[in-house]
């Protein structure tokens, strides 16, 4: 089962259409059906490592100020409590905690299942990216859980390799600043070469700006963690800036990539 990196962006691309969605529906269709789906959202970011343990997850709608069409959508996959254990003894003896009712599906998972698997027919089960552990402790996390990829668990790490919002611009809608250009080149010459060194970019130079805060860079390491424990590397879906400061760039392993008709990078079966 391939796992991939999704670079969301703006929530409102979970009701779009655009060359980056276009390239996540395309990766659900190319994947074989699975038998659940676990996320790591940037936005379950907390002071433990917990996974979603309740049969029916409730959708959050974690932002403000969006059209009212975003805070309308619904995503009603079952959940599924028993993966809770499978990831607890994949990565023992760091403790999981069972989340039996305090998240659900925020906006990192949903915004991106709704094309990946838009029927909302697989279960769904969330991992949270623990604030307080370093970046090489959640490298060692997704080598851990890479186990489930041969068990039908498709496995979406869910960010932005960029995540800048103080440094937004309208006015650069499809293109990034130098800073994070380099930065989003860096992270790809690493990703696609040798992903198990992507925990070291904390001291690239432009990290500062690019990273100002980890949450959204962390998801990433679970999918390289994945790649190194099975001796692979990834492979670019698509790329690209939005807002100057967001990279949605993103990145699969175990699915060779196709070029499609406007640049993006779209999963061969």
């Amino acid at each position: 089962m391939p796992a991939a990196f999704l670079g969301h962006g703006n929530p409102v691309n979970a009701i779009e259409d655009n060359r980056y969605t276009r390239a996540w529906r395309a990766f659900g269709q190319a994947v074989p059906r699975p038998r659940a789906v676990l996320v790591v959202s940037a936005h379950w970011f907390v002071h433990a490592t917990a996974v979603t343990a309740m049969p029916r997850p409730r959708t959050i709608h974690d932002f403000f100020g969006f059209p009212r069409a975003l805070y309308d959508v619904r995503y009603d996959a079952p959940g599924l409590p028993s993966l809770y254990e499978e990831v607890a003894d994949l990565v023992h003896p760091t403790w999981v905690g069972a989340d039996l009712d305090s998240w659900g599906f925020d906006h990192g998972a949903w915004s991106v299942l709704r094309h990946v698997v838009p029927d909302a027919d697989v279960p769904v089960v969330q991992l949270s990216v623990n604030a307080l552990e370093p970046a090489e402790h959640h490298l060692r996390l997704g080598a851990a859980l890479a186990p489930l990829r041969e068990d039908g668990v498709l496995v979406i790490g869910s960010g932005n390799v960029v995540h800048n919002l103080r440094a937004v611009s309208r006015a650069m809608p499809d293109t990034g600043y130098d800073w994070a250009q380099r930065f989003d080149e860096a992270v790809r010459e690493v990703v696609l070469e040798r992903p198990t060194e992507v925990a070291a970019l904390d001291g690239h130079p432009d990290a500062g700006l690019a990273v100002p805060t980890p949450d959204h860079f962390l998801p990433l390491l679970y999918v390289a963690g994945m790649a190194g424990a099975t001796g692979t590397t990834a492979e670019l879906l698509v790329d690209g800036f939005a807002d100057g400061s967001l990279s949605m760039a993103s990145y699969t392993v175990g699915l060779t990539p196709l070029p499609d008709d406007d640049g993006a990078a779209g999963p061969r079966p």
